[in-house]
């Protein structure tokens, strides 16, 4: 698989995007201020946390060698700077604080709200294993229905942060479902970790996308990956995924009743409910979308742009535990003591023995095969940028946005932290992408994040749809 930076995009180690002039001016006209940049965590972790910048994807509009956008930028930061120092310090006596850093937190006591599925594990393990408390935290994780209630209790104001599908926050930005709600994908969760899954009594009828017309398949939210990729799946074998075959939203939760009851064919939904459908002898694995796309984003941990300008070091505890939990949950080792810890009640409330064939790979598929598949759900935070470029432009595929109202780059740029994200994790001592964007190989073709909308285009015509 290639790898690149694309248009205005530069590496980290680029000379535009690393001007040593930046920290002395300020160290010489506002030592305070400099001193308040390095116990933030260096220039870079200033501009992220204030201005959601992403300086290894560039600083739009600014050209570095004009003086008065250079003045401006200068003032920029000093007002960041010094809002952190307003923020942070303001009372140096209290006690709540990152305990790996010793930086105050604006807020400790936290609620996330959350679906029960094994794509939330990072977030869910977090609280039993210990990985908020590193980081001062206290939190409260709200188990939740539906994704439309964890979305419109997000706009509610109801949560502090959130376990979103990776989708959601693009379409919430946007405004699509929903009044629009600017949204920060933080990190990833997990990458790959679904499934397709039909009831039994089709073991013998569906052996491919042909297959599928007629059939009823659930998914969990409109703007899921579930979704984009069931119709990437069909619409790659020519099958039309609204006219051919019923798409029925339903949450997670239900999916197993609802197939037990025949009102669904099959779905796409996350590994713990495909496991669960084989484990009650209703189902079966029809395809792993790993083996769709390797490495696509399913879940992410998301927050509000207003929560993070209002707590920006309490949001960079959160997303660093989340990222430490993540690479915790990477090591096949870890993965029994976390299916034992998440199966609990008030969690997944879920058989362990079912989340660990997920977590481990070695599963039953339901038609008598014992299946290893060691990264059937893996758990790679880091946010590429090329996964929103291939989202909005299914987006635009699907008809959920017009194709001529979306700038790939400026959405990409305005949602996913990746360059925070790039920073907490070599705090951690992790060794995160140097580069924003990557071809992505799927199934069917490479996605080639530079020219996408030249790759919508080519999948209508190919299909007629």
């Amino acid at each position: 698989m290639s790898q690149r930076v694309t248009g205005n995009h530069h590496s980290p180690e680029s000379p535009r995007r690393r001007e040593p002039l930046l920290n002395p001016v300020i160290a010489e006209s506002q030592p305070e201020v400099a001193s308040a940049i390095a116990r933030f965590g260096g220039l870079d972790a200033v501009m992220a946390s204030a201005y959601g910048v992403d300086p290894e994807s560039g600083i739009q509009n600014i050209r570095p060698n004009r003086p008065f956008t250079r003045r401006k930028f200068l003032q920029q930061v000093t007002i960041a700077a010094a809002l952190t120092v307003a923020t942070n310090c303001a009372n140096p006596d209290r006690k709540e604080a990152d305990l790996s850093t010793g930086i105050p937190l604006e807020k400790t006591h936290l609620k996330i709200g959350f679906i029960p599925i094994t794509c939330a594990t990072p977030i869910i393990m977090s609280q039993p294993l210990g990985f908020y408390q590193k980081y001062g935290l206290n939190v409260e994780l709200v188990k939740m229905e539906n994704w439309q209630q964890v979305r419109d209790s997000a706009i509610a104001g109801e949560l502090d942060a959130y376990h979103l599908l990776s989708p959601m926050p693009i379409a919430m930005t946007l405004g699509l479902g929903s009044q629009p709600f600017p949204i920060k994908l933080a990190s990833i969760e997990n990458i790959n970790g679904q499934a397709i899954v039909l009831a039994l009594k089709h073991q013998d009828k569906v052996k491919e996308a042909k297959d599928f017309r007629g059939l009823t398949i659930g998914i969990p939210f409109r703007y899921s990956m579930h979704n984009l990729l069931l119709r990437y799946y069909l619409a790659s074998n020519n099958i039309n995924p609204d006219r051919e075959i019923n798409i029925k939203q339903v949450p997670p939760s239900q999916a197993i009743e609802l197939l037990k009851a025949g009102e669904l064919d099959g779905f796409l939904m996350p590994d713990g409910n495909a496991q669960q459908a084989v484990y009650e002898k209703i189902g079966f694995i029809y395809l792993l979308t790993k083996d769709l796309w390797d490495g696509h984003p399913c879940c992410s941990f998301a927050a509000s742009k207003p929560w993070i300008d209002k707590h920006p070091s309490t949001f960079r505890a959160l997303n660093k535990a989340i990222i430490d939990g993540c690479n915790y949950a990477r090591n096949p080792g870890n993965r029994r003591e976390i299916a034992q810890v998440i199966a609990a009640p008030e969690y997944l409330n879920q058989p362990q023995s079912v989340l660990e064939a997920v977590l481990t790979g070695t599963f039953d598929d339901g038609l008598g095969n014992i299946r290893t598949v060691s990264d059937r759900i893996d758990f790679d935070p880091y946010p590429w940028k090329s996964f929103s470029y291939w989202i909005t432009s299914q987006f635009a595929r699907w008809g959920m946005v017009e194709a001529q109202n979306i700038s790939h780059e400026a959405i990409a740029d305005e949602v996913f932290l990746t360059g925070l994200a790039r920073q907490l994790a070599k705090q951690l001592g992790q060794t995160p992408p140097t580069i924003i964007l990557r071809d992505e190989q799927l199934k069917f073709g490479l996605f080639d994040p530079s020219e996408p909308d030249a790759y919508r285009q080519a999948q209508i015509q190919k299909h007629g749809f």
